[in-house]
């Protein structure tokens, strides 16, 4: 009897052990997908968005992050957080900088020097591994590497693709509209419009000059395209940079953007012409929820990127405020401001007696000696008394954009606050700071509707005055009806059948080699 259950038993172990090898072999026989951003938040964001979606319709994914923002993850996020899942893995490569370099803004021209040298020879020893993986059990169940998806301006990886002959796509995380921007960058030095000939022309009206020959942009002046052409040195190293970054993107077997058809048509036709493998599949957030209603993505949603840790009390004081009562204020992970404008944003933000939630980073400040941004003590004393704002350090964006409570969002366009902001059907006042943000603000404002510039010399009066009329104001409702408008536009795309959703399908195909 006794051996009778013994071998009873060696046979249901030895039907898990075949299981367990047949899933292992079932995995090693799916496409493998790597994933490379750019080292910055709000690169890192959509490509995850990507990743996850990819792992959704059936990849094997490798993340590749730097190991300064893997080190950073694990002291903001546990050590665990990286963990991820048996077929969604976390690899590491050098970004070059010295380890005290803290990777701000002010030190993207030096990151774009080191990336192409250091991050080339560190992704091409990532790769030789990943395709001539240690053949023991652990390997077993890592299929061969099947597609590259790097962001448009780590462009390096395509050299590396090339040499180990596996199929690249390019993810530029800009709008379509800013893209455009970049693929002129170059007409922009053929016409003389780049070099600037002296510093005055950053202040004396010349970047009001008409772009009038970029015919999907009509209307746009030089101070609409992204702020690297701001410059007198011929050799830039961010204008040149851009420019290497579109021109290598069309040896590429495709190029992915994050927008979808109905919203930038015109300039999606024009950038077809540069790159006619053209996959736009955005919103992405609103894709992979429309992709993932019928599948268990607990484990899946569990993996997270943020750099800063985020504040979830914020949500139970946003249940506490009306419907479309409240402003939220982010100025996104890069951005940095002066105390004064600082302070000019938070008076006119109490000023205009509206509640607020302010995201401020602890690295939002530029000349702030002690590291920390702080708030007058006479300005925190109003906050408490009145009860209309909250500061906190970070927060789940998309989480608080789809609030009931949230009626306006003031931001510094980057694309991803952007297209939040569209899917929530929220309207924006704008402050653009840098990049292609002066581009989104200006279609934003002027192309669709859903978006009111406040100037680069911010003032506490215009900010209380376009806080109200956003708000309270007949713009800020013709605003707010424009958002829905393109909410229910993205929704459409992204639903079955829509252009994003197509061609997300199609997308799928050619990194699969079909």
């Amino acid at each position: 009897m006794h051996q009778l259950n013994w071998r009873h038993k060696g046979d249901e172990h030895d039907d898990e052990w075949k299981k367990l090898r047949e899933m292992k072999m079932e995995a090693a026989t799916r496409p493998h997908v790597v994933c490379v951003p750019l080292p910055a938040q709000g690169h890192i964001n959509p490509m995850l968005k990507l990743a996850k979606l990819l792992h959704l319709t059936g990849f094997y994914v490798t993340f590749v992050h730097t190991q300064f923002n893997f080190d950073r993850l694990l002291k903001s996020r546990g050590l665990t957080s990286l963990k991820g899942l048996q077929d969604f893995r976390f690899e590491t490569i050098s970004d070059g900088l010295p380890e005290g370099n803290q990777r701000g803004i002010l030190d993207l021209p030096q990151l774009c020097t080191t990336i192409p040298v250091e991050s080339l020879c560190s992704f091409r020893e990532l790769i030789s591994r990943l395709v001539s993986p240690k053949h023991d059990d652990d390997d077993d169940d890592v299929p061969p590497v099947t597609c590259i998806v790097s962001d448009g301006v780590m462009w390096f990886t395509l050299k590396v693709s090339q040499e180990f002959h596996i199929p690249q796509f390019m993810f530029f995380t800009p709008s379509a509209c800013g893209m455009l921007g970049y693929l002129n960058f170059e007409e922009l030095q053929k016409r003389g419009y780049f070099p600037l000939k002296d510093e005055k022309n950053l202040f004396d009206g010349y970047l009001d000059t008409e772009v009038d020959w970029i015919e999907a942009m009509k209307g746009a002046r030089l101070k609409d395209l992204p702020t690297f052409l701001r410059s007198t040195n011929p050799s830039d190293t961010m204008f040149n940079y851009n420019i290497v970054a579109v021109n290598t993107a069309m040896h590429a077997k495709g190029v992915i953007l994050n927008s979808f058809e109905d919203l930038e048509s015109d300039v999606l036709d024009a950038i077809r012409a540069k790159y006619p493998n053209l996959y736009t599949i955005g919103p992405l957030s609103m894709l992979y929820k429309h992709l993932s209603n019928s599948s268990n993505t607990t484990q899946l949603e569990s993996i997270d990127v943020n750099l800063w840790k985020e504040d979830n009390e914020c949500l139970e004081w946003l249940d506490k405020r009306d419907k479309g009562s409240v402003v939220y204020v982010n100025f996104g992970s890069l951005v940095i401001m002066t105390p004064k404008q600082l302070s000019e944003f938070a008076w006119g933000l109490v000023n205009s007696k509206f509640h607020f939630l302010w995201v401020i980073r602890p690295n939002l400040v530029h000349d702030n000696s002690s590291g920390d941004v702080k708030l007058s003590d006479e300005y925190m004393n109003v906050i408490e008394t009145c009860e209309r704002g909250l500061v906190l350090g970070w927060c789940q964006q998309e989480k608080v954009l789809s609030h009931e409570s949230i009626g306006g969002f003031l931001t510094h366009c980057g694309w991803n606050s952007t297209l939040e902001s569209i899917c929530e059907g929220v309207p924006m006042a704008c402050w653009p700071f840098f990049a292609e943000q002066q581009t989104n603000s200006f279609y934003a404002c002027n192309k669709w509707g859903i978006g009111m510039e406040i100037e680069c010399d911010v003032k506490r009066e215009q900010v209380e005055e376009l806080v109200r009329e956003l708000m309270e104001g007949q713009k800020g409702k013709q605003m707010r009806d424009k958002a829905m408008e393109w909410k229910h536009k993205a929704e459409a795309a992204t639903s079955i059948g829509g252009s994003s959703y197509n061609n997300y399908n199609t997308l799928v195909l050619q990194l699969k080699g079909q």
